[in-house]
């Protein structure tokens, strides 16, 4: 690692080796979001109760997880840094344990509900775990390496763009391998292309850790003055800009997670994409993630520099909304690849500010603190948005077992159950997308008092320099 990478300002070269994590977040989350739960509800045969238990079980973990690994990263003091070190031996784990979220007891022929529950619960929380390790490190550099607005603006731009790119191969991937995901004959398949993430999450991550930029110097010695876990839950829960901001990051993760869940089904039993033709459903998604990049570069990036975040924020999730409508009344592959484009639009724009707006409650954080507690902040935001995750099964579950679908019978379907899926891809994202722009409606920190923050911030960090 060059010294002259590690200290030089803003740079396309230095937003772009750090973008490299993106590959290894989208490859190990995206991959889950996108299979497990069909996996588990249509090849192993789990009924749909067990999972969303096992889901909640998984929360409670999360509630422990994430905050207790990003106050150990913020507290972190070594000659890497603070977030290296958890970054260098996360990865391998991660990479092995993708393998081994598709080998339940039911591929060595343990059919019983009990056993596969247990299996699942065990290795979807070990997933977390490193997956936990990995992203709120990753994060948690953001704000560090890139301080004014105009730097995070543009290497935004270059992190997202590399996410949704990413994003788009990691959704087709899948394609290659499996024909039919809901298949029980092709759980081998899912297991070789399990083996095959693994491998390019961990040379993906050898590539990051050689050439991503490393955290500044003014920041070596934050950690002296980070306070313990249970100070730090305090000083997030009562910082009220943070915790006025948080239902709205959950409402468009639980959007994004339900229909990237729900999809496959959807596209099978809605849409009529039958075996072998698993593309579609790929494209769909890519097409929809094609458009997320470009509408977030092309109109949501100048839209926030012209109006701020929360203007912004407000506009694209309304548009959001609407792209939601004809689920409810497409019959066709084509139809639903139309639909992903303006579904695309809305939800690039969710996607480009979250972090932008969470960096700036970071900075006010540590304008009234004089310390910067990234990792702590990422880490409560973990907790609290990842809730999300239990309110999307515990949405499947409601519906399904509502719809006389709590196992997979696919020979069942009845009108309930395609009315069901239609729901699952409107009516709950659209309620939860309202309730996102009626909070950001309340979000304080805008126009004059951000503009009075970010002067502060800069007088600070010139004081810190100066003293190295």
């Amino acid at each position: 690692m060059s010294k002259s990478l590690k200290d030089e300002p803003y740079s396309l070269k230095k937003a772009a080796s750090y973008s490299l994590g993106q590959i290894i977040n989208n490859a190990s989350y995206q991959t889950f979001s996108l299979l497990v739960f069909t996996f588990y509800f249509t090849i192993v045969g789990l009924n749909v109760i067990l999972i969303t238990i096992a889901f909640m079980i998984w929360s409670v973990w999360n509630s422990i997880n994430d905050p207790l690994l990003g106050s150990i990263s913020d507290r972190t003091h070594t000659k890497w840094g603070r977030r290296y070190p958890y970054i260098m031996i996360s990865i391998v784990p991660l990479g092995l344990v993708m393998f081994f979220l598709f080998t339940p007891p039911a591929s060595f022929g343990i059919t019983d509900q009990l056993s596969n529950f247990i299996y699942f619960l065990i290795i979807i929380i070990i997933f977390e775990f490193f997956y936990t390790l990995f992203d709120v490190n990753l994060i948690a550099l953001f704000p560090e390496l890139f301080i004014t607005e105009k730097e995070r603006t543009n290497a935004n731009a270059v992190r997202m763009t590399v996410y949704l790119i990413t994003l788009i191969i990691t959704f087709a991937l899948p394609t290659f391998f499996i024909p039919d995901f809901s298949n029980p004959k092709y759980l081998t398949q899912y297991q070789i292309f399990g083996i095959f993430i693994a491998i390019l999450i961990i040379i993906a991550g050898l590539c990051f850790l050689k050439l991503s930029p490393r955290e500044k110097p003014e920041f070596r010695e934050e950690y002296k003055n980070i306070p313990s876990l249970k100070e730090t839950f305090k000083i997030c829960i009562k910082n009220k800009t943070f915790i006025g901001y948080l239902p709205a990051e959950m409402g468009m993760w639980y959007v994004i997670g339900l229909i990237t869940t729900v999809i496959v089904l959807y596209g099978k039993f809605v849409l009529g994409i039958g075996e072998g033709e698993t593309i579609y459903i790929a494209l769909m998604l890519v097409i929809g993630f094609i458009s997320t990049a470009l509408f977030m570069n092309i109109l949501w990036k100048p839209v926030v520099l012209k109006i701020g975040p929360r203007k912004a924020w407000m506009i694209s999730v309304l548009v959001w909304i609407l792209s939601l409508v004809p689920f409810m009344f497409i019959q066709d592959r084509f139809q639903g690849m139309i639909v992903l484009i303006f579904f695309g639009m809305g939800m690039a724009g969710p996607i480009y500010m979250i972090d932008l707006i969470l960096s700036d409650i970071i900075d006010e954080d540590e304008v009234n603190t004089g310390t910067r507690r990234e990792a702590g902040y990422y880490g409560m935001k973990a907790f609290l948005y990842k809730l999300s995750s239990v309110f999307v099964f515990l949405t499947i579950g409601l519906v399904f077992t509502n719809v006389g679908w709590a196992v997979y019978e696919p020979e069942k379907v009845t009108s309930g159950v395609i009315f069901g899926l239609r729901a699952l891809m409107f009516i709950f994202p659209a309620i939860a997308l309202v309730i996102s722009i009626l909070v950001i409606y309340k979000y304080p920190l805008y126009g004059e008092k951000l503009a009075t923050v970010k002067e502060k911030l800069s007088k600070i960090h010139e004081e810190k320099r100066s003293r190295i």
